[in-house]
């Protein structure tokens, strides 16, 4: 009994220390999986704070597995996406806790123009879990066909994420 005691006041510590978005310098890294109607993939990103509230990155998603027949036979270009985005890391305004952050933000890929709203929660000073929606604004092309139309649909991702600092 001495002993649970122990190992639950050690994580209720390293819980308290634990923050979501530091600001400037922050950086992490997610790595989880991306699921969309005609594919399921992996996705990964990097993020690294330009100041209290501001963050920018880069996110790709690879997916592994199409399920319509028209483009089963999609290259790697078309099952690859890479972003630049941009995020308002708003978890020290909304203040529900400081080991919660809520960034909606933009991006623009390789595929199109969109906007994203993720949240991150971190059991510790450096891992949590994140889960964020996609969404194409603008496509490159209005009318995508077959395998174009595999990352210009709604998203939705989740996984681990890891403070770098």
């Amino acid at each position: 009994m001495k002993k649970i005691l122990f190992v639950l006041a050690v994580l209720s510590v390293s819980l308290i220390n634990a923050q979501a978005f530091e600001g400037k310098g922050d950086q992490k890294f997610q790595i989880g999986g991306n699921f969309q109607d005609l594919a399921s993939g992996i996705n990964v990103s990097y993020d690294y704070g330009l100041g209290e509230n501001i963050s920018i990155g880069i996110s790709s998603t690879y997916a592994l597995n199409v399920k319509n027949n028209d483009i089963l036979d999609a290259d790697f270009i078309d099952r690859f996406d890479i972003k630049a985005r941009f995020n308002a890391n708003l978890g020290n305004v909304i203040n529900i806790d400081e080991n919660f952050d809520v960034y909606p933000g933009l991006s623009l890929s390789t595929k199109n123009f969109g906007g994203h709203l993720g949240f991150r929660y971190l059991f510790t000073d450096g891992f949590g879990v994140y889960s964020e929606f996609n969404t194409p604004l603008a496509k490159y092309d209005e009318t995508p066909l077959g395998a174009e139309n595999i990352h210009n649909q709604f998203t939705v991702s989740f996984g681990a994420v890891f403070n770098l600092q």
